[in-house]
């Protein structure tokens, strides 16, 4: 014997014809009622931003030009200051470089350029 299962939705019922009947005069009545068109309570014409919103958006155009500006300008001084920097390591490492070389640590033309106490007395 083999058993069958019946699939019932909750919503199933049998058809009866006067429900054809209702969703029909239903639909008809939806499709032939006419939907009202809305009017509008505001001119469209009299909805603008004005002068305020012109100046709230030039002042924002302004502080962001600003911005932009101070952060280039913070951006330029960075890498300046960065090949300064290295300018200057690359000058020390030079100079601890030859005075490793030159006895007694001392420079020979440039110490005496750089050291007053070298000098001959002038006069």
């Amino acid at each position: 014997m083999r058993f069958r299962a019946l699939v019932v939705h909750r919503n199933w019922s049998p058809r009866r014809p006067e429900d054809d009947m209702q969703s029909l005069a239903a639909h008809v009545w939806l499709t032939t009622t006419v939907t009202p068109t809305p009017t509008p309570t505001l001119d469209p014409d009299s909805v603008t931003p004005g002068p305020e919103g012109f100046f709230v958006i030039a002042l924002i155009v302004v502080a962001v030009f600003l911005l932009v500006a101070d952060m280039m300008r913070r951006i330029r001084r960075g890498r300046v200051r960065a090949d300064v920097n290295e300018e200057l390591d690359t000058e020390q490492a030079r100079l601890a470089a030859e005075s490793e070389e030159t006895p007694g640590g001392v420079a020979g033309s440039e110490s005496s350029a750089t050291n007053p106490e070298s000098e001959p007395p002038r006069g």
